[in-house]
């Protein structure tokens, strides 16, 4: 039959996966890192893939087709549901999931900051840096270097991972960071974590619809205000996107701010 399908170009395509996130009916896949359409009966024709590509390479075309299969779609679905719940089984679940608050005692006379059993006397006000394993001064004696201390919160950090009715949530002022963003800017714990619940992603790299579970999170619990921090690749957008349909759709007017890190390490817009 001639009916609306979608067409993917592989060349404009860049292999963020947020297409093949966006169907839920599972018509979409990653091959060769590339987003392809893996059956004709899986593609319903509605398009919910085409707003989520950065780079506009999915477009419909009217063609020669399979009938859409709702049942099709259905079974599919229920074999990969049937497959995850089988390997969760088989492994016992995985120990990263189980939800915990991490307490951080700080004390004004610290600030923040951590000893190391290394180091030269007189510099634990500051940290210093370590060469070999040494000091970076001439004294040889032993003594005490301080480092910045861990600011996280909460375990666990990735998005796909946490529980969406963790304690910890309820009065939390919320980060959604993209992963490469703690690597790119040296004092993401200071700036970024601090006294906040801190959820991370890559959009290119997870196969998970990551507005569902925000707006679910956004939705229970009682979130003070929402950061979000992506780095300035366009695929990264992807993390924007699913925090403002997240917003849309909790029906919640929470107030939130976008930084954006460049890949040289400093923030490139406040908005």
């Amino acid at each position: 039959m001639i009916r609306k399908i979608i067409t993917i170009d592989e060349h404009k395509c860049n292999g963020c996966g947020l297409c093949a996130d966006a169907c839920h009916e599972g018509a979409i896949g990653m091959v060769n890192g590339v987003a392809t359409l893996l059956r004709d009966d899986y593609c319903d024709g509605l398009g919910d893939c085409l707003p989520t590509c950065p780079t506009e390479a999915i477009t419909f075309v009217e063609r020669e087709a399979d009938a859409y299969d709702e049942a099709a779609v259905l079974e599919n679905m229920k074999k990969k549901e049937h497959s995850k719940m089988k390997e969760e089984k088989k492994t016992g679940g995985c120990p990263g999931t189980h939800a915990k608050t991490i307490n951080r005692q700080v004390t004004k006379e610290d600030d923040g900051l951590e000893p190391l059993a290394c180091g030269c006397p007189g510099s634990s006000s500051k940290p210093i840096i370590r060469e070999n394993d040494g000091c970076d001064c001439n004294d040889e004696k032993p003594g005490i270097v301080a480092v910045p201390m861990s600011q996280l919160n909460q375990w666990p950090v990735q998005i796909k991972l946490a529980s969406v009715n963790a304690s910890y949530f309820n009065g939390a002022h919320l980060l959604i960071a993209a992963d490469c963003t703690a690597f790119a800017y040296g004092d993401f714990h200071n700036r970024f974590i601090k006294n906040k619940i801190t959820l991370v992603g890559c959009p290119k790299l997870d196969s998970v619809d990551y507005a569902e579970k925000l707006t679910e999170i956004l939705r229970i619990n009682d979130i003070k205000s929402v950061t979000v921090v992506r780095m300035e690749v366009p695929c990264c957008g992807g993390i924007v996107t699913a925090v403002t349909e997240a917003m849309k759709n909790s029906g919640k007017m929470i107030p939130w701010q976008v930084y954006t890190i460049t890949t040289d390490g400093k923030v490139l817009e406040n908005a």
